[in-house]
C-alpha cells in the first residue's frame, strides 16, 4: 500500500511536521518503519528531520499487515458495500450478522466476511480494521479502514466524537415528546455479562432521540449518539420506559415480522482524510421493519419511508 502527497505550501517544513498534520504520530510512524514500511522524499529514503520545499513529492509504503489472530476464517457469504475505495469500505450489515468474530460467532461474522471479501479480490497486504460496530441484532452502516493509517485517523475522529452516525429505532408505546437528550451514565449490571443499566457510577452517555413518526402502538424515531456505550441507545430508550420493539433483553416484546430489536443504523458520515472531504451514506430500513411499520402504520408513514 503506497500513498503519495505533494507539499505544496511555500515555507519550507521539516519532514516530521508534515507527517504529523497528515495524522501520523511518533508511535504510529515507528511502527510502520519497524515493520519494513518507507518514508521517501522525492524517491529518496527520508529522515524525519529533514525538509520539505514547495512541490516535494513525500511517498509512505505501508508495510504488509498481518492478522494478529492467524486462524481467522474467511468466510464468503456476499456482502452489501455501500461505498469502496482505496482506504474505505462501508457495509450496509444485516441482522443476526456479529460486526466482530468471538466464542459465539467465530468463523461468519462481518470481519470473516470482509476477509473472504478480500481474498476473493485478490487484495494483497492488508487485514479489515474494523472503525465502528453495531451489536449482532442491529442491521445497518458499519465502516472499515482497509490500513492502519486510516484506521489510526478514524481513531481520532472517534476521540472527537467527529463520525457522525444516525440510527432509527422503534420504541414501543407513544412518547410524549418530539425530542428529547438523555444524559444518563451506563454501566454493566453485576448480575449479567452481557447487560447494561443506568448507573450512577457508570460511564458518561448522551444520546438525542427525535421522533420522526407516531405509529400508534409504537414511535419510530431518529437518534444520534455523542458516546458510543454498549447498548446505549437500547439502554437509554428502556431508562425513558419504551424500550425498543423486540428487544427482549431490555423489556420489549417481540413483534412480527421483527424478531430483534428495531434498530437500524441509517446514516454514517464523516471526513475522509485523504480525498478531504466530508463523506455521508444513507441505508435504507431492512425489511422487517418496514413490515412492521405497514402492518402498523395507521397515518401514512409508509409511502413517506419509499421515498427517503
Amino acid at each position: 500500500m503506497e500513498i503519495k502527497w505533494t507539499y505544496q505550501e511555500q515555507a519550507p517544513i521539516k519532514l516530521k511536521t508534515f507527517l504529523k498534520q497528515k495524522g501520523l504520530s511518533r508511535r504510529l510512524l515507528a511502527t510502520i518503519r519497524n515493520d519494513n514500511g518507507q518514508v521517501e522524499v522525492n524517491g529518496k529514503s527520508g529522515r524525519i528531520v529533514d525538509k520539505l520545499y514547495p512541490n516535494d513529492q513525500v511517498w509512505l509504503r505501508l508495510p504488509v499487515e498481518k492478522n494478529r489472530k492467524q486462524s481467522l476464517a474467511k468466510s464468503y457469504v456476499p456482502l452489501k458495500i455501500i461505498y469502496e475505495d482505496r482506504d474505505f469500505l462501508v457495509i450496509d450489515k444485516p441482522a443476526r450478522v456479529a460486526t466482530i468474530p468471538s466464542r459465539l460467532h467465530p468463523v461468519d461474522s462481518l470481519v470473516n466476511r470482509v476477509a473472504g471479501y478480500y481474498d476473493l479480490r485478490g487484495y494483497q497486504g492488508i487485514i479489515p480494521h474494523v472503525a465502528t460496530r453495531l451489536d449482532r441484532d442491529t442491521s445497518g452502516l458499519v465502516l472499515f479502514a482497509k490500513h492502519r493509517l486510516a484506521h489510526a485517523l478514524l481513531d481520532q475522529q472517534l476521540r472527537q466524537h467527529a463520525i457522525d452516525k444516525r440510527y432509527w429505532a422503534l420504541l414501543t408505546g407513544s412518547v410524549t415528546w418530539t425530542k428529547l437528550e438523555v444524559n444518563q451514565p451506563i454501566a454493566r449490571l453485576a448480575t449479567s455479562t452481557m447487560k447494561r443499566g443506568v448507573a450512577a457510577d457508570g460511564k458518561t452517555a448522551l444520546t438525542d432521540f427525535e421522533v420522526i413518526h407516531c405509529l400508534g402502538k409504537a414511535t419510530l424515531c431518529q437518534v444520534k449518539l455523542h458516546t458510543g456505550r454498549t447498548h446505549q441507545i437500547r439502554v437509554h430508550s428502556q431508562y425513558l420506559g419504551h424500550p425498543l420493539v423486540g428487544d427482549e433483553l431490555y423489556g420489549g416484546d417481540i413483534e412480527l415480522p421483527l424478531q430483534r430489536q428495531a434498530l437500524h443504523c441509517q446514516q454514517l458520515s464523516f471526513y475522509h482524510p485523504f480525498l478531504e472531504k466530508q463523506l455521508r451514506f444513507v441505508s435504507e430500513l431492512p425489511a422487517d421493519m418496514q413490515g412492521y411499520i405497514e402492518k402498523t402504520d395507521k397515518r401514512g408513514i409508509t409511502s413517506w419511508l419509499k421515498q427517503i
